[in-house]
């Protein structure tokens, strides 16, 4: 069981962020197999706001967040001591069905996401099974820690085992300022791939470029654009809008292209025109999240120097303004709250 102690950011009211309150819970000890940890940051995603604007079925009162870092605090389980730094896994699963045994925790029939199918880690004091700890990499501040696990464990997996993109091949992170098309851009263009991007901000144009794109185009019928300036289209398009951009990602491909997708944020339903898909030979494959052996693959990347994108900080009694932000769209990358001890 997942339990969030201490004081935390609770979804109470599907308002928007005025629904979600710092409030303070009691503190126990961790039981057997479960490791409480002092989370020291914790950070965001859409998922927290679709949940807090009542789009998610989750009911409150919940604590959110799916990605935190922290100290082990008191440990039920002997592979981790007090003083370890660690950073969390954010799946729910249950470690013990035939999938999760053979590392394909995402087909888990209990599978979830921490702060959405479990209470999350804006908060002090976070109890979780010792097997969703791994050791936070050094070379990363506590903020930058809290930045990647969920975004770059989703921008994984899509990009290489489900797109299969290769170094050389040309990809376009559609909607580039988000957290995972953020993370999509830094994992590609660590796979030696040749990075595209869109947005419909001139400035986040200007971040995707400096973060590794090398061209950037608006979000209005980019297409044609994309294929004059990639010779004909892209092996891979990153999708996480959905229905404002699909047909324009598909018209991006290449013959025999991928479109991989893991979000909807423009809505549930998308219309797509049948023969450019099979005419275009087209790969439309869906993803989310990631198996613990693809985290490991992650957090190998990283000590190679792959590297988060920090939006903002704000501190956990703070966290109406940091959901606001999200709202109002206004980041590139990721949004994090820190938590300092009480």
């Amino acid at each position: 069981m997942i339990l969030s102690q201490g004081r935390a950011a609770v979804f109470e009211e599907p308002i928007g962020p005025a629904g979600v309150r710092v409030r303070e819970r009691p503190v126990s000890q961790p039981e057997q197999g479960s490791v409480a940890v002092s989370i020291r940051a914790a950070s965001i995603n859409h998922l927290d706001l679709f949940m807090v604007q009542g789009a998610q079925k989750v009911t409150p009162p919940q604590v959110i967040a799916a990605d935190g870092a922290g100290v082990v605090r008191a440990s039920g389980d002997p592979r981790w001591r007090p003083g370890d730094e660690v950073v969390i896994y954010p799946v729910v699963c249950d470690w013990t069905c035939e999938w999760c045994l053979a590392g394909q925790q995402v087909h888990c029939p209990h599978f979830g996401v921490i702060g959405e199918h479990s209470d999350g880690t804006a908060c002090e004091v976070l109890h979780v099974d010792a097997r969703n700890l791994f050791p936070k990499p050094s070379g990363l501040s506590w903020v930058e820690a809290a930045a990647f696990p969920l975004t770059f464990l989703t921008a994984w997996r899509m990009l290489t085992t489900r797109a299969r993109l290769t170094a050389g091949e040309k990809v376009l992170v559609v909607g580039a300022s988000a957290g995972v098309a953020v993370a999509a851009i830094r994992i590609a263009r660590h796979l030696g791939a040749r990075v595209f991007a869109t947005s419909r901000s001139e400035d986040k144009r200007k971040r995707a470029l400096e973060i590794g794109a090398e061209a950037a185009f608006d979000s209005n019928d980019f297409s044609k654009a994309v294929r004059q300036a990639t010779d004909g289209g892209v092996d891979v398009v990153f999708e996480h809008v959905g229905a404002a951009t699909i047909s324009e990602s598909m018209r991006s491909a290449v013959l025999g292209g991928r479109i991989v997708t893991c979000g909807s944020t423009s809505g549930v339903k998308a219309e797509i025109m049948m023969p450019r898909l099979f005419w275009g030979q087209l790969d439309l494959l869906g993803s989310t999240m990631g198996n613990a052996g693809e985290f490991e693959a992650v957090l190998e990347a990283i000590d190679a120097g792959l590297r988060p994108v920090v939006d903002r900080v704000y501190p956990l009694a703070e966290v109406q303004a940091a959901l606001t932000r999200l709202d109002a769209a206004q980041q590139f990358g990721k949004v994090v709250l820190t938590v300092e001890e009480g």
